[in-house]
């Protein structure tokens, strides 16, 4: 069973903002990040449960080949990504975003 997927709204900025800077280093190389995050929020709406809480209700989707991690919750019937987010920045910035668990 797959969920439908929401973005919360600063995650869906770090993700465009992230495939830009991709996209500018090299050409292409921002679509195969776009590749490589959906193939990761694709895993997680199939199988949200395969995935270790990190924090409270909060999962973690690693990706391959960019420094990145997709952090999901699931609320009733949807999965809510709360950021796309480099490995090396504070997990403080994501951990306190707020997300209706409707």
């Amino acid at each position: 069973m797959n969920l439908p997927v929401t973005f919360h709204r600063a995650a869906n900025t770090e993700f465009i903002e992230a495939t830009v800077w991709y996209e500018d280093k090299r050409l292409g190389l921002g679509l195969k990040f776009v590749a490589e995050i959906e193939r990761c929020v694709s895993l997680a709406s199939k199988h949200p449960q395969q995935f270790v809480i990190i924090y409270q209700d909060i999962r973690r989707v690693v990706a391959n080949r960019f420094p990145y991690s997709i952090y999901f919750r699931v609320a009733k019937n949807h999965l809510v990504v709360l950021a796309v987010f480099h490995g090396r920045r504070d997990p403080i910035i994501w951990q306190d975003r707020k997300v209706e668990l409707s």
